[in-house]
């Protein structure tokens, strides 16, 4: 039978068990504790933590919030059922983004079948093609470098980020077409993501008048793209492509207003935040001088190998990996995750009263001594099999977690991998300012190195290395002997990426709408490789192989 992660036991609990959570003093009239809040939102939440809990209160403008923090309480916000906690009430500062009737904005049926449109270009399929376009686009931005030379890193990466997301996820069109208008339109959308926005989305400000602006704009050129592709016999597998022949369950088509709405999600996922991140990486491993040489001799292990960045290379690069893992979790694109409570919701020993606003705050549990040892230090071997650090899936939670946990995430690995491993492998860097300069800005919606953040480039020789060695592991021959394993499911987390049935088929079936079957749950010895690259790969950690001696991951 599959595993079913059973809810928190705070759900089972009798209601008078419960209080109400403890309230942070000293707010404001009218505004609360923006002024905290607003100086430094981490620290704000790391002092709040500290003095209150896992569970604490304090006010938003005239809205009472509620902090979540650690694995239990996490555990709680992440399972909630959308009944319970809502995204859509959170998030209506994207209302005038996104469009109105699309994803938040959407009642809760319809905004999932919306996001659930969007899984068929992140599957593994087209994800392997997507590999030479991201490498192109990198040598493409740096053809021109020459031998040396000195950039701001956070403005590269966020051009490069953009070409490579709207290139992988929207199509040639939006790539060269319409490049220079898209870039524009998008900077007019990005630029509206304001704190006041998540409370008065439609203030009469010039920020906002050049977002509706944009938007109208750009819903014209989704409505003329439509019309081009329509007179094509062959369209390429995109996200755009997919969402113009994707049905609601009904039978009824997307708008144009909708496939807009939903173009400019896929691009904010899959630019927004990685391009921050990708930054981080490159600053993290010029600050300490041996993870990059352990990730330098990775990448040129592939180049040697013949191999370079593909798809199948890049999944195995534990060390670069690894990079990534901690990167996110010292420096968390977002720090804030925000639900609106829709039914009294219980956590701990707390209940949480409908109308009230809770918030996950994942730079605040990945610094939880408890979860992450001396968790200031960049330390990459966190996560080596001996240590297993992010075991706990609500511990180490970079992508959200549950059932909305980031779709994208696997596409955001990916590309970030790529784009780290195509630079390293021609060019050396060396940061210009003083290494403890490069900071987190925590005055942007989405947190990203402070600016200006100056690196120097230097083309590199390439270095030869040896190849890696493998051996049996210890669970491998554990399973030999006794012939079978257990495969376990978690129903609620699976997305429907695809990625297990194209690791063991004879194991994972997934159909055309993302529906996962389990054609074994006790297969026999000789899938067991299959299906740890099942596991392994899995975006949303959604399945778990247990055999003896395993590093074991909580239900």
């Amino acid at each position: 039978m599959p595993h079913l992660s059973p809810l928190p036991l705070v759900y089972r609990m009798s209601k008078q068990n419960y209080k109400e959570p403890p309230k942070l003093s000293g707010g404001l009239p009218l505004v609360g504790h923006i002024p905290q809040f607003g100086k430094n939102p981490h620290k704000f939440m790391l002092d709040l933590r500290e003095q209150l809990g896992d569970v604490a209160q304090f006010k938003f403008f005239h809205l009472d919030m509620v902090l979540i923090t650690g694995p239990e309480a996490s555990e709680a916000f992440y399972r909630a059922p959308d009944e319970v906690l809502d995204q859509g009430p959170a998030y209506k500062m994207m209302t005038p983004i996104f469009g109105k009737g699309v994803v938040f904005d959407a009642p809760i049926k319809r905004k999932n079948e919306q996001l659930q449109m969007l899984m068929p270009a992140l599957r593994d399929k087209p994800m392997r093609t997507y590999s030479g376009l991201i490498v192109g686009e990198v040598e493409n931005l740096i053809k021109d470098w020459g031998d040396s030379g000195q950039i701001d890193l956070l403005e590269f990466t966020k051009e490069l980020t953009m070409y490579t997301s709207s290139h992988c996820l929207l199509g040639p069109e939006f790539r060269y077409e319409l490049s220079n208008e898209f870039v524009g339109i998008y900077h007019d959308l990005e630029q509206a993501i304001k704190p006041i926005a998540y409370i008065f989305p439609y203030l009469p400000f010039p920020v906002f008048r050049r977002r509706d602006k944009a938007r109208v704009k750009l819903e014209k050129l989704v409505r003329e793209i439509m019309v081009k592709r329509a007179g094509k016999q062959e369209n390429k597998a995109n996200v755009f492509q997919t969402l113009i022949e994707a049905n609601y369950e009904d039978g009824t088509k997307l708008t144009p207003h909708e496939i807009t709405g939903m173009l400019i999600a896929a691009v904010f996922a899959g630019h927004h935040t990685s391009s921050g991140t990708t930054a981080w990486v490159l600053i993290e491993l010029l600050r300490h001088p041996e993870h990059l040489q352990s990730v330098l001799e990775e990448v040129d292990q592939l180049y040697d190998e013949g191999e370079g960045v593909s798809f199948d290379s890049l999944r195995q690069v534990p060390k670069l990996e690894n990079v990534l893992k901690e990167v996110l979790r010292l420096h968390p694109p977002l720090i804030l995750l925000m639900r609106r409570v829709m039914q009294d919701f219980h956590v701990k020993d707390y209940l949480v009263k409908a109308g009230k606003f809770v918030c996950a705050a994942p730079s605040v549990t990945h610094r939880m001594a408890s979860l992450f040892p001396d968790p200031d230090k960049f330390d990459p071997d966190r996560y080596t099999p001996e240590r297993c650090e992010d075991k706990n899936m609500y511990g180490w939670q970079a992508f959200g977690g549950g059932r909305h946990k980031c779709s994208g995430n696997s596409f955001a690995l990916f590309q970030i991998k790529a784009i780290i491993s195509t630079l390293l492998s021609q060019y050396e860097f060396e940061l210009v300012n003083p290494a403890e300069s490069y900071q987190d800005d925590y005055q942007k919606m989405v947190v990203e190195p402070g600016s200006p953040c100056l690196v120097r480039y230097k083309k590199r020789v390439e270095a030869k290395q040896p190849s890696a060695v493998t051996t049996q592991s210890d669970a491998q021959e554990a399973v030999e002997a006794q012939g079978t394993f257990r495969v376990e499911v978690d129903f609620d987390l699976c997305k429907g990426h695809g990625n297990c049935a194209a690791e063991a088929p004879e194991i994972f079936q997934v159909d055309d709408k993302g529906s996962l079957t389990v054609l074994e749950y006790n297969p026999k010895a000789e899938l067991l490789e299959k299906a740890r690259a099942a596991e392994k790969f899995c975006p949303t950690r959604a399945i778990r192989i247990v055999t003896e001696g395993q590093c074991m991951k909580p239900k």
